[in-house]
């Protein structure tokens, strides 16, 4: 017996998920024998963009991979330009740098929670049939995007692919008015994102774990955004540089989309999921208690249960962006002056970017060219455990009918990350049973 049906969620374009995916299921005998997520999208062509032009167009060149989280893009690539110079910013500028971090954090969770995923705990099509049900709460989630859009814009000069970011720093330091002035907006945002953790918390979990590889960032003393070392839960402990070694991605018959694997052989799970997993004892107290009234342990592997750790963050990006504001001394200078250079250099750097860690590797020339470029986003990482949870969903579900079955198997996917519901505008679902 075979079933499809197509989806449509219109969330904006991000480079390696354009295009169409194919969910594949075959039950033979009563059980689960094969599950394929088949992402068919167009070459990216970043990689081949960057060499050849000057490694100061980097940061502006990476934006535009993605119009949901561009910041993630432009401070990975400017940290692992600044690797490659032996070169470290201000604690001022890595301070502004976090707090730009933390206005993306804001908006892209925002998005994520209230009008890609929680629609799907109501059994509605999307954000406006659920705002029929609920016109508080979708409220409640335009509210937090606007303030993240808003610390966007005066750090980064807009929210979408910000102009003032630079390797090295920024092209010009807010005023200490215009930073202070985002102290009330993030404010009424910290309260917001505490009703957040409390909506989500009440939601209708499936009961399944997944027995994840996690790996993310791990930083002194505070929950990682902008930088930190590689960490897993395997004990794995590394540089940006080394993690570029140890992640092996390869192509796959079935699919165009990169798959990463670490040592070439451990499929891993980046995201909220995993940051939380590896550091939430660094998380504020505030956050901590607002996981603990959400019902969350020191560790979650409910993929499901991922929308309330992504509004725990929430809660802990409005603490942290209202931290800086109220210690927000500008940079002077706005930016670090690399050193020339006569020999040709390489260097890394990883972020956690909203739905999880993001790589940059680039070699560059005695000249100042880059000569190559690696990008690991954090999707290609997440792509085999995400087909993982699809397994497990069917295993779990052989009972439900098709529909309730393929909304499952949709949510499976949104779970991660907002992104992949951009390549999955058309997510047909083919169930077949061998008797």
């Amino acid at each position: 017996m075979t079933h499809n049906r197509n989806h449509s969620l219109d969330v904006g374009a991000l480079a390696r998920l354009e295009g169409e995916s194919g969910l594949r299921v075959v039950v033979e005998d009563g059980s689960v024998t094969e599950v394929a997520l088949n992402i068919f999208e167009p070459p990216r062509f970043f990689e081949a963009f960057l060499p050849g032009r000057r490694y100061q167009e980097i940061p502006d060149i990476t934006a535009r991979i993605c119009g949901i989280c561009p910041v993630a893009y432009q401070m990975t690539a400017c940290a692992a330009v600044e690797d490659a110079f032996g070169a470290t910013v201000s604690p001022q500028v890595q301070q502004l740098r976090r707090l730009l971090y933390c206005g993306e954090w804001i908006q892209s969770h925002a998005l994520h929670v209230y009008f890609l995923h929680a629609p799907d705990f109501f059994g509605c099509e999307d954000a406006i049939e659920l705002a029929s049900l609920d016109r508080p709460a979708l409220q409640r989630g335009l509210g937090l995007k606007k303030t993240g859009n808003l610390v966007m814009t005066t750090v980064g000069g807009r929210a979408v692919h910000p102009v003032n970011v630079r390797v090295g720093g920024f092209y010009k330091a807010p005023s200490r008015a215009a930073i202070r002035a985002l102290a009330g907006p993030l404010k009424l945002a910290l309260e917001a994102s505490l009703e957040t953790v409390k909506w989500v918390s009440g939601f209708d979990f499936p009961d399944v774990e997944g027995d994840y590889l996690f790996v993310a960032l791990r930083a002194d003393g505070h929950y990682p955004i902008e930088e930190g070392r590689v960490a897993s839960s395997s004990g794995l402990d590394c540089t940006a540089t080394e993690f570029a070694e140890v992640a092996v991605e390869e192509h796959v018959a079935r699919s165009t989309a990169l798959h990463a694997r670490l040592f070439g052989r451990l499929p891993y799970l980046t995201g909220p999921l995993a940051r939380y997993a590896l550091n939430a004892a660094t998380l504020s107290p505030l956050a901590r208690k607002a996981a603990a009234d959400g019902g969350l342990g020191p560790v979650c592997r409910n993929p499901f249960r991922s929308i309330v750790v992504r509004s725990v963050e929430l809660v802990y990006a409005c603490e942290e962006a209202l931290r800086i504001v109220d210690a927000y001394e500008p940079p002077d200078p706005p930016a670090l002056a690399l050193p020339g250079m006569d020999e040709p250099v390489a260097g890394a750097a990883a972020t956690e970017a909203p739905r999880g860690l993001l790589m940059h590797r680039y070699e560059i020339e005695a000249n100042g060219l880059v000569r190559k470029a690696r990008i690991m986003p954090p999707t290609s990482q997440n792509q085999l455990s995400i087909e993982a949870d699809l397994r497990r969903v069917a295993e779990n579900g052989l009972d439900l009918s098709h529909d309730e079955l393929t909304r499952r198997a949709e949510l499976a996917v949104r779970n991660h990350d907002p992104c992949i519901s951009c390549a999955t505008h058309f997510l047909d679902v083919t169930v077949e049973t061998k008797p």
